[in-house]
């Protein structure tokens, strides 16, 4: 059986080590193996590269990705929407498994904080067999329960993994948060998921889009997304000039729906001044630890705010943005993104390209 090869975070803030890796066994009951075609690099990974969320070490980043299934076990025939699978088939699938169990998936229906939840390229250290739990690699072993979809001819590799889990995080996010017909919304940011939430604001029938980011070429891809005004971070650098252009620019009295996608903590007492009073706020680019800030929540109660907060995304989030990139234009533009491409072998400069904001999206091919 030969070696697979794979892509290592061995240690935080340290080059990854490409790692061979026994051929995966052959999958028991429910499991798949498949070939990894394209793997996303996603901010969440340039989080977890820093050291910014817990996880074990070492172990094989990469929670977005397409393959081609190359094994499959005993009893799994059909893809999550039931539309039957065999090897061979391309797939992609859910980044988490659920127990389906605890009180959050059973009693409370939060599966995204479910008890046992675990991520591929997250949750899982590559030292225990099957190793192969994460998308830097030539070959990716699905569990028993992984939410699995078979992707149509129509729906391209390069669309499904330049939207990402950025695309799913959006819905889910506005899900909870919801736009309605009409409202002005601010995006701030413009990074991946900035632009899947201006995406779904907009497939929403927001009325007016103000996107807050940077640098140039993404604010271009803002536009190209259906954002109706861009502000670009580099030349409005004060944030109380920022704060008073995007107020007049959502018609003086600020946005029905302010949806934070930056990650940096500061991001969130710039964005719930620029919401309306009565207004929503959604948090949605905070997914790591990234520190503390100041914060007066008289804010809140003087504006009358309703804020939200949404963690990943469920397996209908998923089917959900797969049909929205058979809408329209939308998987074109989401396969626009995507400017680098890198071998397996080059990772670490594909995450150095992602945390200088060098790049729409990056990806790997292995």
């Amino acid at each position: 059986m030969s070696a697979v090869r794979a892509a290592v975070l061995a240690g935080y803030n340290q080059p990854l080590e490409m790692r061979d890796f026994p051929a995966p066994p052959r999958p028991g009951p429910g499991e798949a193996v498949a070939r990894v075609e394209m793997a996303g690099i996603c901010g969440t990974d340039v989080h977890l590269w820093k050291g910014e969320l817990p996880i074990p070490l070492p172990v094989i980043l990469g929670h977005e990705s397409v393959g081609r299934l190359e094994e499959v076990g005993e009893g799994l025939s059909r893809d999550w929407r039931g539309v039957p699978i065999q090897a061979g088939d391309r797939v992609t699938w859910a980044s988490s498994v659920v127990c389906g169990e605890c009180y959050y998936c059973r009693q409370k229906r939060q599966p995204t904080r479910c008890l046992q939840r675990k991520a591929y390229g997250i949750s899982y250290c590559c030292e225990d067999a099957p190793h192969l739990r994460g998308g830097y690699a030539e070959k990716i072993m699905l569990r028993a329960g992984s939410s699995i979809f078979r992707l149509p001819d129509s729906l391209e590799t390069v669309s499904v993994v330049g939207a990402g889990c950025a695309l799913t995080t959006a819905i889910h996010g506005l899900e909870r948060c919801p736009v309605g017909w009409g409202d002005v919304v601010v995006i701030q940011g413009t990074g991946p998921v900035g632009l899947a939430a201006l995406a779904v604001a907009r497939q929403s029938g927001a009325g007016k889009i103000v996107a807050i980011g940077g640098p140039a070429h993404r604010l271009e891809m803002a536009r190209a997304f259906g954002a109706d005004v861009t502000v670009d971070i580099a030349e409005v650098k004060d944030r109380a000039e920022r704060q008073k252009l995007t107020l007049e620019l959502c018609g003086g009295y600020g946005a029905d729906v302010v949806v934070e996608c930056v990650g940096h903590p500061e991001a969130v007492n710039e964005g719930i001044e620029m919401c309306r009073d009565g207004g929503k706020f959604l948090v949605l680019g905070q997914y790591a630890n990234a520190g503390n800030i100041e914060f007066n929540p008289h804010t809140i109660t003087r504006k009358q705010l309703a804020v939200h907060g949404s963690w990943g995304f469920e397996p209908r989030h998923v089917d959900a943005a797969l049909r929205m990139l058979e809408l329209g234009e939308w998987a074109r533009l989401f396969a626009s993104q995507v400017t680098h491409r890198f071998p397996l072998e080059q990772a670490t400069e594909a995450l150095e390209t992602v945390k200088r904001w060098q790049s729409g999206k990056a990806v790997l091919v292995p």
